[in-house]
């Protein structure tokens, strides 16, 4: 999840103190578990500890824990992994950790280097080397440089894998960070370099420059030399937004051609503004459309829903161009032409731009296909690149100085592979993941639920082929279902050793509230037609039950932050379905949410549980709110990071103490570190692994096992 918003802070402030309020949104008098809230309180850390140690003393204890802990540190510490890379002038350039550099290493190599079967890397930043000489649990979150030359960066590092980053400056020729250059302590939000000495700076300069949801609304102007607070400010938005800013447009030859802004008036609708003859100027376009880019001359606009215009209603989910001179002399009056149209079924993913194309990343019905268009002749032509068929496809890197560009081919049982292209000819393979695990008589297969409206919801199936169909098998479900966020078929090593080749099955389930199907797919199941996502995951898993794939003792569910949410409500309002619950860095306490971490941004997903009607369909599913006595759960495993400043753990705090209290079966898990991510190194993202995969293990494995052979001998 990403930044986004709410309504007025004055109003909230108001509300807060409303007798209605106080009676809507929980105040210690109702909720005697704030204080878990608190994410670093003495009290909220000794809590933690407790809770970890009764859940290692259980999971630790399994003698599977050590070899599936072993098995998992193998795959993501294996030196024959590919190495992504980016592309800049100087070279291919990408972020790897092992178990000699857990905390990362920044390498680059080049392109001749790269395709050979063990390039030669060069070092240029030693982040383990960094986080020991400064005392400082530093995570790199990545590096925003100037173009063309892209050789002076400003650093992402994060302490213990918070949102929230330091930036400083780095000169990648010399390998060096720049005594006395530009940095920026600890905050949300970003920057755009302008020149060598000057940058656009979107953060959060006080508690006062911030939104509710505690990102910036402003932007400075940063000169050399200067302090942040004489910085010139250059745009405002206001603290109701979600959060909001400016920055340069430039086209993929680093050319400048203007500064748009934008306000993030709530997590689905922004207002775009454009800077015409020394004024900003809103403009005429959806609070669901947006920019896309500019290729050929052409500047590109996507929208999410229909769009009307004096040029035609150009449908939701679009590519839309205007001629980009004249946009620039009248951006809200340049003729509107279409680029392409979503068929059915159809959806845009991400995009790309070469020297002379821009690549679009597709959906067919949950299939992948890379669409290349240019403007030719003033047309524009389109045509598809020569990838694998049924897989998912995705753009990996490109150059904006050259027509080089890498592609990633991926599905559950065969290894994700790397295509390459310099634009004279198809792409092709450069490089393959390792197999993993042994797929043999594995198979996949797509089916459909109906939900509890009728709707028909797809979900895909990895099994054993030729199984059972019984419902004796070890079934492990997961989805997402928001934020138009797509789950898709994708090579799973850690999964497949460790469930799937122990004979084990995997479902991935499409609900509606996520981006598989185009915008409204997303749109059908959002605010108060938000229980329709968790509709269609219950009514996935009742279909594999109903279909005999397996049954509610063997049948486990899985997901993180909106995932995690999902999974909450799925076994508080159907806790008969399910033998098993991973609840990962959860939103829970939907009744708080918006006064928990950056909760407040995502009250354009889920509603204002401030606001009456607002509340009571968020009151109808929140988790936490749920738990409730006489009702037999399925011994929930709930675990978050005390870094994580995005759901905060908070969340999987309060339901486990719930839990508790009611005298419930359940376990819960923290790490100090890892942020929203779950993890800052291999040794620690293996022993998450390792946790999760004993307890399913023990809960849809042993369990039943054990219950049966119970009935048998009082038979």
């Amino acid at each position: 999840m990403t930044a986004a918003t709410g309504a007025s802070a004055d109003d909230h402030s108001e509300e807060k103190t409303s007798p209605m309020t106080e009676t809507l949104v929980p105040g210690p008098e109702q909720d005697p578990y704030i204080w878990l809230e608190e994410a670093r309180s003495d009290e909220a850390l000794a809590w933690v500890e407790n809770e970890n140690e009764r859940t290692l003393a259980v999971m630790e204890a399994d003698p599977r824990f050590e070899q599936l802990k072993n098995e998992a540190l193998a795959i993501l510490d294996s030196e024959d992994r590919v190495p992504y890379v980016s592309f800049r002038p100087d070279g291919l350039y990408n972020f790897w950790q092992d178990k000699d550099n857990p905390r990362g290493i920044v390498r680059k190599t080049t392109l001749e280097s790269y395709q050979t079967d063990d390039p030669e890397w060069e070092l240029v930043l030693d982040v383990d080397k960094l986080a020991e000489e400064e005392g400082r649990e530093w995570v790199y979150k990545g590096s925003t440089c100037l173009p063309p030359a892209m050789n002076k960066c400003m650093i992402a590092l994060s302490d213990g894998g918070k949102d929230a980053t330091v930036l400083r400056e780095f000169d990648s020729a010399t390998k060096q960070f720049v005594e006395g250059g530009f940095e920026l302590p600890e905050s949300q939000g970003g920057i755009q370099w302008v020149d060598e000495d000057t940058m656009l700076v979107t953060r959060n300069f006080s508690e006062e420059l911030q939104t509710e949801s505690e990102y910036p609304y402003t932007t400075r102007l940063w000169k050399r030399g200067q302090s942040t607070d004489e910085a010139e400010e250059i745009f405002r938005g206001t603290r109701e937004d979600v959060w909001s800013g400016a920055s340069l447009l430039r086209d993929n030859k680093s050319v400048v051609h203007g500064m748009s802004a934008f306000r993030a008036v709530s997590f689905h609708e922004t207002e775009y503004y454009w800077q015409h003859q020394g004024e900003w100027l809103r403009l005429d376009i959806p609070l669901k459309a947006s920019p896309y880019g500019i290729i050929d001359g052409q500047m590109l606009f996507s929208t999410d829903v229909d769009w009307e215009t004096a040029d035609g209603t150009f449908p939701a989910d679009s590519l839309v161009a205007v001629d980009l001179d004249a946009f620039k002399a009248d951006p809200n009056g340049a003729t509107k032409t279409l680029v392409w149209a979503p068929g059915d079924r159809q959806t845009k993913r991400g995009a790309a731009t070469t020297g002379s194309s821009l690549f679009v990343s597709m959906l067919d019905n949950v299939v992948g296909k890379i669409v290349k268009f240019d403007f030719e002749d003033g047309e524009w032509q389109q045509s598809e690149v020569a990838l694998p068929d049924n897989a998912t496809l995705s753009i990996a890197a490109s150059s904006d100085e050259s027509d080089h560009i890498m592609f990633t081919a991926t599905d559950f049982l065969n290894p994700t592979t790397l295509f390459y292209s310099d634009g004279s000819g198809d792409p092709v393979a450069i490089k393959q993941e390792t197999s993993r695990f042994d797929k043999a008589g594995m198979t996949v297969e797509q089916h459909e639920a109906t939900s509890a409206d009728g709707t028909k919801i797809p979900y895909f199936i990895v099994k054993p082929e030729g199984m059972e169909m019984d419902g004796s098998t070890a079934t492990l479900m997961t989805g997402y279902g928001g934020f138009q966020v797509p789950r898709l078929p994708s090579y799973m090593g850690v999964t497949g050793k460790l469930w799937l080749e122990k004979g084990n099955a995997f479902v991935l389930a499409n609900m509606r509230g996520g981006g598989e199907f185009g915008p409204m797919w997303h749109q059908t199941a959002i605010r108060e037609n938000k229980q329709r996502t968790w509709d269609d995951f219950i009514a996935v898993g009742q279909d594999l039950v109903d279909k005999g794939f397996t049954s509610p003792k063997h049948l486990g569910i899985m997901g993180g932050s909106q995932g995690g949410l999902l999974v909450g409500t799925a076994f508080t309002q159907r806790p008969d379905l399910f033998g098993a619950a991973i609840v990962q860095i959860p939103l829970f306490d939907m009744l708080r949410y918006h006064l928990i971490g950056r909760g407040a941004s995502w009250i354009g997903e889920y509603g204002d549980p401030r606001i009456p009607e607002q509340n009571e369909w968020i009151q109808g599913y929140s988790p936490y709110q749920k738990i409730v006595e006489g009702v037999d759960y399925p011994t929930p495993f709930l675990w978050a990071s005390t870094a994580d400043d995005r759901t905060h753990p908070a969340h999987a705090r309060k339901g486990a103490a719930k839990l508790k209290e009611l005298g419930q079966p359940y376990y819960y898990f923290e790490d100090m570190t890892g942020g929203h991510s779950g993890g800052v190194d291999n040794e620690q993202r293996a022993k998450l692994q390792a946790l999760q995969y004993v307890y399913l293990k023990q809960r849809l494995i042993d369990a039943p096992a054990e219950a049966d052979s119970a009935s048998e001998a009082a038979e």
